[in-house]
């Protein structure tokens, strides 16, 4: 599969039915690849697709390159996406993918959820997936480039306003700390992508046991490896 060439932006890369800017700063040559194939991110992916519906209003946590919120409104056709991105680096690329696939029911926050409004340090990385609230997380050898504060919202008030009803977190070991604290009992379902080896067998059992307050079933149907999917009334 080529590239394509269009108005705006020189190179695209096809995944998935999404056209995705190739710029070396975010993609690189492994990143390519998965994206080309329809394996980047595919078991979030796979999860999504089985269990997201058209109405649903999305929460997601972690908004990355922006390719799951760009996935979930055009391919899944959801109602609404807000989508939570601490790295401030990467928000000028997410609304790039959102403009090039003519997404505009995403509303992207530079932010990230906590129990008090705030701001935090955040440790940007060589590889800025590696980027996060934490100077040395155990496992992560990228150097910190630089540090930035960023805006700590209210769990339990997003939820309250946002009201939604299906939850897509991938929060680099974060999730054990932040799902607990807000209200998840108006959610429909949840795909989480767990880090044990960061948030150990404590944290695993942090964010079932929010789930499980929430009136929300792990869904092995749906599940895969360090992917998992909660359903109510399945």
């Amino acid at each position: 599969m080529k590239d394509e060439s269009v108005q705006g932006e020189p190179r695209l890369i096809r995944s998935r039915g999404l056209r995705i800017p190739f710029d070396p700063a975010f993609i690189d040559r492994r990143k390519r690849r998965l994206l080309r194939s329809g394996q980047y991110e595919r078991r979030e992916i796979e999860a999504v697709k089985a269990l997201v519906r058209p109405d649903d209003v999305v929460i997601e946590l972690g908004g990355g390159i922006g390719y799951m919120s760009t996935y979930l409104t055009h391919n899944r056709k959801v109602a609404r996406v807000h989508s939570f991105e601490a790295n401030p680096d990467l928000i000028p690329f997410i609304k790039r993918v959102h403009a090039a696939n003519g997404v505009t029911n995403v509303t992207v926050h530079n932010a990230i959820l906590g129990p008090r409004k705030g701001r935090k340090s955040f440790h940007i990385r060589e590889d800025f997936l590696a980027s996060s609230l934490e100077a040395e997380p155990t496992g992560k050898t990228s150097p910190v480039t630089r540090i930035e504060q960023v805006e700590v919202v209210n769990a339990k008030s997003a939820f309250r306003e946002i009201r939604p009803s299906f939850l897509v977190c991938d929060i680099e070991g974060a999730e054990a700390e932040i799902l607990p604290l807000p209200d998840l009992a108006g959610l429909r379902g949840a795909v989480i992508e767990l880090h044990p080896q960061w948030i150990g067998e404590a944290g695993v059992a942090a964010v079932f046991n929010a789930m499980i307050r929430a009136g929300l079933t792990f869904y092995p149907r749906a599940s895969n490896k360090k992917v998992v999917a909660f359903l109510r009334d399945w």
